[in-house]
Formats: C-alpha cells, sequence, structure tokens
C-alpha cells in the first residue's frame, strides 16, 4: 500500500520471496510504502479457546512455547528499534499466547486489546466477497468489467477475476510520482475512488490483461465499486453482514474516515523525511472505500485462521482463492520492468487477495508505519496474527513479517 515500495502490502513480500530481493527504485524506496502436532505446540498450562477474548486479554503467565514466542516478539523489538509489537498465536483452535511489548506512545504501554489499521486485510475480503457473489450467481468470475464500468480501457477484456487476482494489467497509482507528491504534501486528505482511478489511468496497461502479474490497488477499489454496484449493497455493509458478523469479527470495523475506535496503538513515520505520529493520516487511498479496516490482534488471528480453512467459502471455491490461475504466470517483459511483473511459483504466488508463501496462506497489510500480518498454516492448524509499529531508526517495511517468519519457524523446527 505503499508509494515509495512498490506496494509492501503485497507487492514488497512477493518480490522479496520471490525474487528474493526487490530492486529498489530511488524515491520509491522507503519504509511504508509487504510443525508439530497441535498437542505438542500447547504448554502444560489449561488451554484457552481461540478466537477473541473478551477484551482481548494477555496471557497471564506466559510459558514454554508461550514464553519463547513472547520472548521472540521482544527481541524483534529491540533489533528493530520498534515502538510496538502484538502478538497472537493459536494451534488446534486453541490459544498458545497473546501478548504486548513496547510502548503506543511514550509512556504509554501497548496492551493487547489495541486497535491498529489492517489494510489488505481488507482487500482479502473483498474477494472472499466476490466467491460467494459469484457463488450466488449475482457475478461471474469471467464476466468482463463492461458489465458494471464500461468506459474502463479494455474494458471488455478486463474480467472480475483479473481484479481480484491483480492480472488486469492496470497500472498502479501508488507508484505514480503524481500521486506520491500529492499524497505527502497533504496525508490527510481525503482521496475519492474516482480520484484513485483516474490517476492510475493516465498511465496505459502495463501488459494484455490476463497476462501477465503486476500489484495494483486500482483494481480493488475497481472491485469494491463493482461488487458494491452489482449487489445493490454498500460495500461496509457487505463486509460486515457477510464477512465480519459471521466469523464474529466484532472489534474489526470499516471506516471511510481516518478515525480509529479507542484503545488506539499510535502509529509513527519517517516517510516525509521527519519521524512524526502518523495515526490519523487518511487511508482513504489504500483500497475501496468500505474495505477500509481496523481491528485487533485477537480479530487478527481469528481472520487469519477463517480466511486459510476456507471457512465461509465452499471448497471449490478455497482452491480459487489460492490459485485462481496466477501460479507459472508472471514476469519481467520488454515493456514490464522485473520490480513491476513478477514470476508466480507453486510454492511463491499471490491467490486472490492472498500470498501463498511455502504453504503458509498470508496477508501483510502496511500503512504509514504500521505493519501486520495474519497467516495459517494448512495441515498444521498453526494460526499467526502480529501487528508492529516503527520506532525512530526501524529500517524495514513490514516488521511484522520477520516476526511472524521468527514464529514459525520457532514452531515447525520438529
Amino acid at each position: 500500500m505503499w508509494p515509495r515500495a512498490f506496494p509492501p502490502d503485497v507487492f514488497s513480500q512477493i518480490v522479496a520471496v520471490i525474487q528474493h530481493r526487490a530492486a529498489n527504485n530511488g524515491q520509491m524506496r522507503s519504509a511504508l510504502l509487504s510443525i508439530l502436532t497441535a498437542g505438542a505446540l500447547l504448554t502444560p498450562q489449561p488451554p484457552a479457546e481461540a478466537g477473541p477474548a473478551a477484551g482481548c486479554t494477555p496471557t497471564a503467565r506466559p510459558e514454554g512455547t508461550a514464553a519463547t514466542i513472547v520472548g521472540i516478539a521482544e527481541a524483534a523489538r529491540r533489533e528493530s528499534g520498534l515502538s510496538a509489537v502484538i502478538v497472537r498465536v493459536s494451534a488446534g483452535g486453541r490459544e498458545i499466547v497473546t501478548a504486548a511489548a513496547g510502548e503506543s506512545t511514550t509512556g504509554v504501554p501497548a496492551t493487547t486489546d489495541m486497535r491498529f489499521r489492517t489494510g489488505a486485510v481488507g482487500i482479502t475480503y473483498l474477494t472472499m466477497l466476490l466467491l460467494q457473489q459469484a457463488g450466488k450467481g449475482v457475478v461471474g468470475l469471467d464476466d468482463p468489467v463492461a458489465r458494471w464500468y464500461p468506459e474502463l480501457p479494455r474494458a471488455q477484456d478486463v474480467t472480475l477475476r483479473m481484479l481480484g487476482s491483480s492480472t488486469s494489467g492496470y497500472p498502479d497509482y501508488v507508484t505514480y510520482q503524481p500521486f506520491i507528491d500529492r499524497l505527502y504534501a497533504d496525508p490527510f486528505r481525503h482521496w475519492t475512488e474516482p480520484e484513485l482511478i483516474d490517476l492510475a489511468l493516465e498511465r496505459p496497461l502495463w501488459y494484455e490483461p490476463g497476462t501477465n502479474w503486476s500489484y495494483s490497488h486500482a483494481n480493488f477499489v475497481i472491485l469494491g465499486r463493482i461488487l458494491a454496484r452489482a449487489t445493490g449493497t454498500p460495500l461496509a455493509e457487505l463486509i460486515r453482514r457477510d464477512i465480519l458478523d459471521p466469523l464474529g469479527l466484532h472489534t474489526t470495523v470499516a471506516a471511510d474516515t481516518a478515525e480509529i475506535p479507542a484503545p488506539v496503538l499510535h502509529g509513527f513515520t519517517t516517510e516525509r523525511g521527519r519521524y512524526e505520529d502518523s495515526t490519523y493520516w487518511n487511508p482513504s487511498w489504500t483500497t475501496a472505500a468500505g474495505a477500509i479496516l481496523t481491528s485487533d490482534i485477537c480479530d487478527l488471528e481469528t481472520s487469519a485462521r477463517a480466511v486459510g480453512t476456507g471457512r465461509l467459502l465452499s471448497a471449490a471455491d478455497q482452491r480459487t482463492l489460492l490459485d485462481p490461475g496466477t501460479v507459472g504466470l508472471g514476469g519481467p517483459t520488454a515493456t514490464c520492468p522485473a520490480t513491476i511483473c513478477v514470476h508466480h511459483t507453486e510454492e511463491h504466488h499471490y491467490g486472490l487477495g492472498v500470498v501463498v508463501q511455502d504453504g503458509w496462506i498470508k496477508q501483510t497489510p502496511s500503512f504509514a508505519g504500521y505493519a501486520a500480518v495474519q497467516a495459517y498454516l494448512p495441515g498444521r492448524d498453526i494460526a499467526i496474527a502480529v501487528a508492529t509499529t516503527r520506532g525512530r531508526t526501524t529500517d524495514d517495511v513490514n516488521t511484522a513479517g520477520t516476526v511472524t517468519d521468527r514464529i514459525a519457524a520457532e514452531l515447525t523446527r520438529s
């Protein structure tokens, strides 16, 4: 979701994983803007059922595996100079640990019930809605966008599947310098969807629709508008009714403003050349209106498990979520550089609004110093949720990814 790095919420991770090291591009590089059995994993403490606890309370006395995970989080916070790290991990449907380390603001400890921005998780919910509505016959995955927005370029050739899998060829406004300049001139500005789409389409398509892969926020802005138009229901209401309520995600809310419900985990960034509080920078440009979410760590872990297990989808739709045709697709061409068009493999690829990495099903939101990961490993039934906020000396774009990887390595090392 970020201007100065090719979208860190997904793109930076995919490039880093698939190509091992994404090529940085001058102004566009910045920190903003990508096992054991369940029984063996659990500590001797009496297990608590996973899922949002009342108030999302921390584990009282972490021991064994739980204490090891807390140690990983605290070590990562020190090493990366983070302000805060919040984690929740479960296995076999039971909580291993819920914990917070560091500060929200100076002198205010971070707590497990604090709310933070979850950005690209809303994109996952968009694609789940798409599959649900396709199952009802309201839309078809291979319907052209011309059915709703005939004025868009190549509207007869771009399909809903291409929007959801980011294979349309539409450019990303987030990496477009005119957008970057306006964003940093006023990070509190509210952006409209037509403004964002128009900015993206000021540049030509990167490739013929469906023939390559390149991450573009414009795909999801357009998809959200189509879902609302096709169903006759505001997108925020669709997400609440068909995703949040069925999963019991009661602290996850959509807002069209920069508001975050209390208690708030504050975010900080150096994206404009100075260290500043970015908590209330306006996120209206990050995805479709109605899918811009805040949450707490308990809801994020519940979301990881629900997305990974396909709880709200049929088995066939879950397979499509994980591979809508992107495996084997993508790569640089004469007109699309390797930093934009990326090759996808069975091990590392983008599905419909999710990242599949070595068997893990992930989403990796990042916004103005906030970073998070929700990850689920099928077969081992492990869910990991991590949220971090940067400090004055933090360099990484998505430090939550580092914490998640270390926890995953610990849980799967035997």
